[in-house]
């Protein structure tokens, strides 16, 4: 299994934000007025990137630090968690910008300043889940010279 490429990531961001940024139009025909982005889904992408960061620190010192060994399945059920956060986040991540985006031209309003404050929270904190997705994948690297 190979480490997840850059290049993945900024076409899964790609096309988050193109979704995110034609979800607009779809939301305002269907609804007459786009979403707004609570604080709540913020929030739970805080948990994941909490979450996330912890393992990946807790299993780097587990198998770097502290070289204990960590079991097959186990290492590879943390790997496929990283995969799947940093490939989520930056689809997450994509698609609040591309929301946001929609918004640029009304920042005088309340309403859409609000929406695109909101969506760049919601996308830092993705960028977070994407960054410890990455470390984890990281820190499930057996280290060199280990033939256990």
């Amino acid at each position: 299994m190979r480490p997840t490429r850059a290049t993945t990531l900024l076409a899964v961001s790609v096309v988050g934000g193109l979704l995110g940024f034609g979800f607009v139009p779809l939301a305002e025909a269907m609804n007459g007025t786009a979403p707004r982005v609570e604080w709540t889904s913020t929030f739970g992408l805080a948990v994941v990137a909490v979450a996330v960061l912890s393992l990946a620190v807790s299993t780097y010192r587990t198998v770097h630090r502290e070289q204990r060994p960590m079991p097959a399945r186990r290492a590879m059920n943390f790997l496929m968690f990283a995969k799947a956060c940093a490939l989520a986040g930056a689809f997450i991540t994509g698609g609040y910008i591309g929301f946001a985006v929609h918004f640029v031209d009304n920042m005088e309003a309340d309403l859409p300043r609000e929406r695109v404050v909101r969506s760049i929270v919601a996308a830092a904190i993705s960028a977070v889940v994407v960054i410890g997705g990455l470390l984890l994948e990281r820190a499930c690297r057996v280290p060199k010279g280990d033939d256990s």
